[in-house]
């Protein structure tokens, strides 16, 4: 004789799955000194970034080098971060977070070390050095936003969280365009010069080692409890169900991922190249204004720092990552035309204005990028999507960089500035079609939805286990003082349930 499954009983096991999954979600107070932690090593490692390229022709002229030498100290970093993201991604997935924290920080203060032994003319190819192992570094950051949000984060904050954590890469950047000017004047004397640069480099490898110190003390792989109801399906996924290959070539399969990809790209390394290339498109109109380039550079990532917050709250607030995203596109080229026709104007003041409203969206979408594709690539490892979104802008960044620095040698700053908005124009297009798939909202629906059915599903009712009728919870006959108490509570409450329990109670 078979014995037959209980009515029901699937749909407990799918439920009790489901229930186990999401159970212990706990944010962690940890959580924020984390956020804090990383971003602040990010932004030691921004600052390292673009502290030649603010100070363009005061590095050049120091080194006796051209000023497409110094540009290349930034372009480094673009052509390192290529092919070594796939190994990075591998370790990131295979040994978490706090292994890539702290290569990443190792790294930043080894070569902010190394660059204490170029402070002579003649000693160009060690500051070359000790910037590409700060490259190396950069490997290990710039995919760790979007992961670092969703694995210490709930639902509702992991869109900030992400703004946050790209935020520290920014604000270093920020101070990259302008401290180097301020602590670096532009003086014919080459000993005076190179005292001042040795003050910026030993500031700059202090701050990188107790950051690494801190890594050390302090960075921790993942809180005790999931976040969120999407991180604990992670979680719980059995590990030989992963595979790395295969995730990529699940993403490249994404045809809305690719999309978002190359639109990234597009975006993102056009700001590569407005920001290695604004020290001399300033200095071009404005001579001698050094300064004034740096503090410019400086107003576009802090009005990008201000849209990546304010956009970062509003997809928490209302998930409408396909909208904002193209409106922020949008309006990166708006302000990228507006720039390239005031630049040229004789009004410093009018380039203020514009570059704060291009660095408002433009700087604003980085974050944008990285929790559109987390959406659209779920469960996917978001330290792979974001890393093939850093690759794409790594690639275009170094080839808007040389194309627009050749295009600039040439003609003028305004013909390489519309290269960057025709590119601009094609990434808008190209944001149009993509589609708006949000798996990770959807997995976090569907599990409150499974979840809460498991707790009131109707088969679940007493009447059931005494032998019942499942649309009773008790008998007609035998209604007591107990049962007359439970009836007024279900009839008080009846707006609350769903309506399946609340009418299988209501049906005594």
């Amino acid at each position: 004789m078979v014995k037959q499954e209980p009515a029901g009983a699937s749909a407990l096991t799918a439920g009790g799955q489901a229930a186990t999954a999401t159970a212990g979600v706990q944010l962690s107070r940890r959580r924020w000194v984390v956020l804090l932690l990383f971003s602040s090593y990010s932004l030691c490692n921004g600052f390292q970034w673009i502290q030649y390229g603010s100070i363009n022709n005061i590095f050049a002229r120091f080194y006796g080098v051209s000023a497409f030498a110094i540009d290349w100290l930034s372009m480094s970093y673009m052509l390192t971060y290529i092919p070594l993201l796939f190994p990075v991604a591998w370790l990131l997935d295979k040994r978490g977070l706090r292994l890539i924290a702290l290569v990443g920080s190792a790294l930043n203060a080894l070569g902010a070390w190394v660059k204490l032994g170029s402070l002579k003319p003649h000693l160009f190819p060690i500051t070359v050095l000790g910037q590409v192992i700060c490259s190396l570094s950069q490997v290990f950051i710039l995919g760790m936003p979007s992961r670092i949000a969703s694995v210490w984060f709930g639902s509702r904050e992991v869109s900030t969280a992400c703004s946050i954590a790209v935020f520290g890469n920014q604000l270093g950047i920020a101070t990259g365009f302008l401290v180097p000017p301020v602590l670096v004047p532009n003086v014919d004397d080459a000993e005076k010069l190179a005292y001042h640069i040795s003050i910026m480099f030993f500031m700059t490898a202090g701050v990188a080692t107790a950051l690494f110190i801190l890594v050390v003390i302090v960075f921790k792989e993942k809180p005790l409890h999931p976040p969120s109801q999407a991180q604990a399906l992670i979680q719980s996924r059995p590990t030989q169900e992963y595979s790395y290959m295969q995730s990529i070539l699940r993403l490249f399969r994404n045809a809305n991922f690719v999309l978002l990809m190359l639109t990234y790209g597009l975006n993102t390394g056009c700001f590569y190249a407005l920001s290695t290339l604004l020290n001399r498109m300033v200095i071009h109109h404005y001579p001698r204004e050094e300064v004034n380039a740096g503090r410019i550079g400086l107003t576009i990532i802090l009005s990008g720092m201000a849209g990546a917050l304010i956009s970062g709250v509003w997809l928490d607030r209302t998930k409408t990552y396909k909208q904002t995203t193209l409106a922020v596109y949008i309006m990166s080229l708006v302000g990228m035309i507006a720039y390239t026709f005031t630049l040229s104007l004789g009004h410093l003041w009018v380039v203020f204005v514009t570059a704060g409203i291009l660095g408002f969206f433009m700087t604003g979408y980085l974050p944008l990028g990285f929790e559109f594709a987390a959406e659209l690539t779920y469960p996917e490892s978001e330290g792979t999507s974001s890393g093939l979104l850093n690759v794409s802008a790594q690639i275009f960044g170094i080839a808007f960089t040389i194309g627009q620095g050749q295009i600039m040698d040439h003609f003028e700053t305004k013909a390489g500035n519309l290269f960057l908005c025709a590119f601009l124009l094609l990434g808008t297009i190209m944001t149009a079609f993509i589609k708006a798939d949000l798996r990770r909202q959807q997995a976090n629906l569907d599990n409150e939805q499974t979840v809460s059915k498991s707790f009131f599903n109707p088969c679940c009712a007493p009447a059931i286990c005494s032998g019942q009728h499942p649309t009773s919870l008790f008998s007609r006959n035998e209604a007591g003082p107990f049962q007359i108490m439970t009836a007024i509570v279900i009839l008080l409450s009846h707006d609350f349930l769903p309506s399946p329990w609340g009418s299988s109670l209501l049906a005594f």
